[in-house]
């Protein structure tokens, strides 16, 4: 993480398969702010902020984009 502080946030996450959840407390750093990645069952979701990213909302909402597959 470069050498900048993580903070915990909320989050609530839109979209995506079902077996992720919903509402989730994540690390995030400056560099992490405007997409955030959740691993599941061999692959990774894809989440990017909507809205302004270095605002100060709670909890802050992602929007699935896409899913990429663990590579073995």
């Amino acid at each position: 993480m470069s050498g900048h502080k993580a903070t915990f946030v909320d989050v609530l996450l839109e979209g995506g398969p079902a077996e992720v959840p919903r509402k989730q407390r994540v690390a995030l750093d400056d560099e992490s702010r405007e997409k955030i990645k959740v691993p599941l069952l061999g692959g990774v979701e894809h989440f990017t902020v909507v809205g302004d990213p270095a605002a100060d909302v709670h909890p802050r909402l992602y929007r699935w984009t896409m899913r990429t597959r663990i590579a073995e």
